[in-house]
């Protein structure tokens, strides 16, 4: 079943619950109404009977059964009792005749206790009072049917039937409308989401003026889509940077090879060819490892993650940069060391770490005129802050913006060795660790990364 139907019947049945509260209430308090105005009728009747036959002292009753006779429109079959204290039967009348009302001893009795006692008589009702007035002293019954109360319930029944059924009915169809009016904007979102492809990234949704949650919604897949579509962009652009700075060193291998193996050539020869081909694959190796970082930096769920003491793996890469490069030279120093632990130990995967900082560290005293890096480290309460300075080419303000991006190059950097994948796998596993990076870039200054890492006592 669609949502609209759904929506249709939960909405008419909703509806249908209220009425029949509603026609139920009606019904039992219109009924109760016209039994009690009935009942009062009753009692009138009887009241007037009583002062009447109260006022025959010759036991004549050819007035009050005239009077009896004559008020028939006021009720339906009814019928007269009177009888004396003593349970002596005095007067009896009813419009109908065999259709006398007989007062059980049971009835004389509770009139007597109670004055009036309202009771039913063969499918009518009645009332017994028991009448005081100086000499007198007797009890009157008066039975009657409600003619008129029961036509006008039967009628007040069908009236809340057929109000129910219409209702029911009417709001059936309005709730389809009304789902319909809410359902539309749901299918013509679908309908845009699906001419949306991995080609056609640049579709988006519609924005409905109303400030309502289908435009909330609307927002959210579009932000949603140009979070994919710049994710696509990058792998599209990584992936055609990968192939192409893979197939530099394979095609270069592959010519040296199929020159070498069109004539027969000295050992010397073969010696030469044989170095160069090494130094290819050994840069083939250096961007194949480097690929492969990045990709195991891509979820979050794939790496170990413990706690690590930053100062530890800034001493082990300082040692590490100075040792594989000769000439490098990165100087570290800390502006306070604090007395807790937590403050200067992170959680995160120390291998990551490492290699996150061994790349602005080290890139710090390539790209350095005197081939220098100066590193400071900075505890606050909650983040730990690194800083690495250099004194090389300011890079400039657009390419910032560009610098963490796979295999971008800065035009001062084309003649470095590179592949320009060291800052994207550092951002990449700074922010798998909650951190950030920033870049300023001046004459005054020179180049600063600033690290920033929340520490075990920081909430993130």
């Amino acid at each position: 079943m669609s949502i609209k139907y759904k929506i249709a019947f939960l909405f008419s049945l909703l509806v249908t619950i209220i009425l029949t509260v509603v026609s139920l209430s009606v019904f039992f308090f219109s009924a109760r109404e016209r039994d009690n105005a009935f009942k009062k009728r009753l009692k009138n009747r009887a009241l007037s009977t009583a002062n009447v036959y109260a006022d025959i002292r010759d036991k004549n009753f050819s007035v009050l059964k005239r009077m009896d006779a004559a008020a028939v429109a006021s009720l339906y079959n009814k019928s007269i009792t009177i009888a004396s204290y003593n349970d002596v039967l005095e007067y009896m009348f009813s419009d109908t005749a065999g259709d006398s009302l007989y007062l059980s001893r049971d009835v004389i009795e509770r009139a007597k206790i109670d004055n009036e006692y309202f009771f039913s008589y063969q499918k009518k009702k009645a009332i017994a009072i028991h009448y005081v007035d100086g000499e007198s002293n007797f009890i009157v019954a008066v039975a009657a049917a409600d003619i008129d109360g029961r036509e006008y319930l039967q009628q007040l029944r069908k009236i809340l039937f057929i109000a129910i059924v219409l209702a029911v009915t009417f709001s059936f169809y309005a709730g389809i409308i009304f789902a319909r009016n809410i359902i539309n904007p749901i299918k013509r979102i679908i309908g845009d989401v699906n001419l949306i492809t991995s080609n056609n990234f640049s579709q988006r949704i519609k924005i409905n003026k109303a400030n309502d949650e289908l435009t909330k919604l609307t927002l959210t897949f579009n932000s949603l889509l140009d979070r994919l579509q710049d994710s696509f962009a990058i792998q599209r652009r990584f992936i055609s940077n990968a192939s192409h700075e893979l197939s530099t060193p394979l095609t270069s291998v592959s010519t040296q090879l199929e020159v070498a193996l069109q004539k027969p050539r000295t050992s010397e020869e073969y010696q030469a060819v044989l170095v160069s081909v090494y130094e290819d694959i050994r840069e083939l190796q250096l961007l194949t490892h480097s690929l492969l970082d990045i990709a195991k930096t891509g979820s979050q769920g794939s790496i170990d993650l413990h706690e690590v003491r930053l100062d530890e793996v800034l001493l082990k890469v300082i040692s590490e940069v100075q040792k594989q490069n000769e000439g490098f030279k990165a100087m570290l120093s800390f502006e306070t060391f604090p007395d807790d632990e937590q403050l200067f130990t992170v959680f995160g995967n120390s291998n990551l770490l490492y290699i996150a900082l061994k790349n602005i560290i080290e890139n710090g005293c390539k790209y350095s005129d005197n081939r220098q890096s100066a590193v400071s480290v900075v505890f606050d309460k909650a983040y730990i802050f690194i800083k690495v300075v250099n004194s090389g080419d300011v890079i400039a303000e657009a390419d910032i913006q560009n610098i963490f991006q796979p295999f971008f190059r800065t035009d001062s950097a084309q003649q470095k060795p590179g592949f320009g994948l060291g800052l994207t796998l550092t951002r990449r596993i700074l922010f798998l660790h909650k951190g950030n990076i920033r870049v300023e870039s001046n004459l005054e200054k020179g180049t600063i990364f600033t690290i920033q890492l929340p520490n075990m006592l920081a909430k993130v």
